[in-house]
């Protein structure tokens, strides 16, 4: 069942910049009760300081540290009393540990980028995620919404899949952290259920981010090419999913792109009222 997101209270992770910051805004502009976390504001204490102008809670904290979460969860219910939506932005990236090209073979990789990347995608998601979703078992009503990679995709072959986006882009460890994310978020999907809890995933596709542009001579140099989307294009399908609850959407994954493009063409097929 959709809501009305008016008063609705949404924690969104890695809320300083890109896709998490673009998210803050629109939340905001939508009457939603902001609280925001990132692991560093430095560089953006200027949105940090309008948030805090518009009435949202911007938080330091480190998901991967279990004192700096309950932390966070402690001042958003000190300030909201509850939470209704949670964003699950927050990532380690390629460029973390490849920063001229965002790309490594896996044979290249070191088992502490493994470790450390999964530690963030997923262990540190998951303990966001066991604190944040508390309030929402307890009014039988929320949205978990985790930004994941259609790069965790496989496509069924009949008797055997295939990588489902572009396995020659050697975006490991990452791709591999974000399918367990995905894989993470069907299974709770199913479990909250019955608590009137969705859980769905979203896909953004190749976003401009913090440090993007700094790649692209990197990944020019070997034979990667893509035009960068504006963080602003998972917008709608956010808000979207942050309206629904256990009765309606969940469980389900959504490629940004496409759905943008379907929204789009049903708009434009809509009989106009004169």
């Amino acid at each position: 069942m959709a809501h009305s997101l008016q008063g609705k209270v949404v924690v969104i992770t890695g809320a300083a910049r890109g896709i998490g910051e673009s998210l803050s805004r629109a939340c905001l502009a939508h009457g939603m009760r902001v609280v925001a976390l990132d692991r560093s504001w430095d560089n953006t204490s200027a949105f940090r300081d309008e948030l805090l102008v518009l009435g949202a809670l911007p938080l330091s904290c480190d998901i991967t540290q279990d004192s700096e979460i309950d932390a966070a969860h402690a001042q958003a219910m000190a300030r909201f009393g509850t939470v209704d939506v949670l964003i699950n932005n927050a990532a380690m990236r390629q460029r973390d540990f490849y920063p001229d090209s965002g790309a490594c073979t896996v044979l290249g990789t070191q088992d502490s980028h493994w470790e450390r990347m999964y530690q963030v995608n997923v262990v540190g998601s998951l303990k966001v995620i066991r604190r944040f979703i508390q309030p929402m078992l307890a009014q039988r009503s929320g949205s978990v919404i985790n930004v994941s990679a259609n790069g965790s995709l496989t496509h069924d072959l009949g008797g055997g899949v295939s990588a489902g986006n572009h396995p020659h882009l050697m975006n490991q460890p990452y791709d591999a952290t974000k399918a367990a994310f995905t894989s993470l978020s069907f299974y709770l999907a199913e479990e909250v259920k019955a608590q009137n809890v969705a859980v769905n995933v979203i896909f953004p596709g190749a976003t401009r981010t913090t440090g993007s542009d700094d790649l692209a001579e990197g990944r020019a140099k070997l034979g990667f090419f893509s035009d960068l989307l504006a963080p602003e294009h998972v917008v709608p399908v956010c808000l979207y999913l942050a309206a629904q609850d256990g009765a309606g959407v969940t469980g389900q994954a959504f490629d940004v792109v496409p759905w943008n493009a379907a929204q789009a063409r049903s708009a434009a097929t809509e009989p106009q009222v004169t």
